[in-house]
């Protein structure tokens, strides 16, 4: 992976894109690309600002997995 180019990661069958903003270490997006709007994701950092490992990366799809409601595709 090369530093601050997007990667792929996937999460109990949904796919993410991840990218971290220049000047932010520990702070990720994420866009759901097999979400309903290929725009929605979300965002999260790690505290203190360190680089988030993989189960991290993980978790923290899960758990905004956790908030989207079914019939939208959105947190509401």
């Amino acid at each position: 992976m090369v530093a601050n180019e997007p990667w792929r990661v996937s999460v109990d069958a949904e796919e993410f894109e991840v990218s971290q903003p220049d000047g932010k270490p520990g702070t990720y997006h994420l866009t759901w690309l097999t979400g309903p709007d290929p725009q929605y994701g979300f965002g999260f950092s790690t505290h203190p600002a360190v680089r988030a490992d993989r189960e991290q990366l993980e978790e923290a799809v899960r758990e905004f997995l956790a908030q989207v409601n079914p019939d939208t595709g959105h947190i509401e």
